[in-house]
């Protein structure tokens, strides 16, 4: 018998209330541990009993990676370009949020061209078949094959030799070698060892389906997040009308990359303008929406961001965000209080990131900000007006990167006045535009 951790993975020898590693309650469960030869432990994670050879980092070959499109340029972009062979990446989702349904017409586009093997432990080859057909994506190449054995996975390949493989999913795939039941801690990590040794050796493309908890993390040890090369999350908007896959982690990419689709009857569609969608502004528009330009991974993205400030009918405010971090909606508020003049100590404040998006970098705060205060005076600002920046504690207005790029793509889209960090304001500005350059709070609700 042996203990591991759940949250992190960390083996004992003893039970324990709380693990020392990730400091987790009541995380730490009792596994069998392996029984057999270790020759059969072998087999299993791919060993050649090969030694390896000490070369120097000059020798090796540094050429630019060979990419395999995956037939869907938002996917693509997502990866990084496309498939690194020999690579492992793991895709993770709701249940229904249309992971099988993506690998699918991804598949059925590889498979005309490359050997491919969709491996299912959940679905029935017949449930397969049927969505396929619903989608209508072409499948006359797709080899499909049933199974939960690593063992058995493994020995197929060794046959088939795919470039391209699918498990869907590792929390049902078990090892013969272990006793614990699948989906299990030990389980979970011997599998995902098994087939990544195995994807290096033979520079097999593996893509991993695993499930997710309750707070929206993959389920099973963090090891598995270690192993795996990519990991992206697929999920849906508020509407469920829209999927965002977004990359959180990429060893051959930009990290929180996204690529948005549109789930129709005929499987996920690729959006090709997504502002389009996050602009949704409502004509005449309101007093606290204010549009703002994020930069998610490689691109710019246009999102128009609300406030709503109502006097508060409890002794305690409340701070609402939605796609906002909450802890950073307070502290812009502290900074207006303090440098802006407008105390919001007896309002409620609510924030809205329209769409469904979640906005993970700081170009956001003067949008938030300017949107807070349009609500407290109850006046519109202009549709044609965009603004992005970050706000200091003192006040101060701080550039963002890649300020230029993010003007040109809110002129695509017919804006026509723009209020940003006086270090984005570029040297020669373009044509039909108005850029104004602050750099204190004080300032940008001047320019109001």
């Amino acid at each position: 018998m042996g203990y591991v951790c759940e949250e992190c993975g960390a083996d004992y020898s003893k039970w324990s209330g709380q693990c020392v590693q990730c400091n987790a309650w009541n995380s730490i469960r009792e596994i069998r541990l392996e029984t057999g030869n270790r020759q059969a432990k072998s087999r299993v994670r791919g060993y050649t009993g090969s030694t390896s050879e000490v070369r120097s980092l000059s020798e090796v070959d540094a050429d630019e990676i060979v990419r395999i499109q995956s037939g869907m340029e938002e996917f693509d972009r997502v990866l990084g370009g496309g498939f690194v062979p020999g690579s492992v990446v793991l895709l993770s989702g709701d249940p229904g949020a249309g992971k099988s349904t993506i690998l699918i017409q991804t598949l059925a586009h590889a498979a005309s061209e490359r050997r491919v093997l969709y491996v299912s432990g959940e679905e029935s080859l017949q449930q397969i078949a049927a969505r396929a057909r619903r989608i209508k994506v072409p499948v006359g190449h797709l080899k499909m094959l049933g199974e939960t054995s690593v063992e058995r996975i493994l020995e197929v390949c060794e046959t088939e030799q795919p470039e391209i493989m699918v498990i869907d999913s590792i929390q049902v795939m078990c090892c013969d070698t272990l006793e614990s039941v699948p989906g299990g801690v030990a389980q979970v990590r011997e599998c995902a060892a098994a087939l990544t040794q195995t994807a290096k050796r033979d520079g097999m493309i593996v893509l991993i389906v695993g499930h997710v908890t309750k707070d929206q993390t993959v389920a099973g040890p963090m090891t598995l997040s270690h192993i795996v090369d990519t990991q992206i999350m697929l999920s849906s908007t508020e509407d469920s009308r829209y999927r965002i896959l977004r990359a959180t982690k990429n060893r051959f990419g930009a990290v929180n990359e996204i690529g948005l689709f549109a789930m129709t009857g005929g499987g996920l569609k690729e959006v090709r303008n997504p502002s389009a969608i996050f602009l949704s502004r409502v004509d005449p528009p309101g007093p606290g929406s204010v549009v703002n330009v994020l930069w998610e991974g490689t691109r710019p993205l246009l999102v128009d961001i609300q406030a709503l400030v109502v006097a508060s009918q409890h002794g305690n405010p409340r701070r609402l965000g939605v796609g906002l971090e909450q802890n950073r909606i307070a502290m812009l508020l502290a900074v207006l209080s303090r440098h802006g003049g407008l105390s919001t100590s007896d309002y409620d404040v609510f924030i809205n990131c329209v769409g469904g998006i979640r906005v993970a970098e700081t170009s956001a705060d003067l949008a938030v900000v300017l949107g807070v205060v349009s609500s407290i005076r109850n006046t519109v600002i202009a549709p044609e007006v965009f603004v992005f920046g970050e706000i200091g504690l003192s006040g101060e207005i701080r550039p963002v990167a890649n300020g230029e790029a993010r003007i040109h793509e809110a002129l695509k889209h017919g804006f026509k006045k723009a209020i940003v960090p006086g270090a984005n304001v570029p040297k020669k500005v373009p044509d039909g535009i108005e850029i104004i350059g602050v750099s204190r709070l004080s300032e940008a609700i001047a320019a109001l």
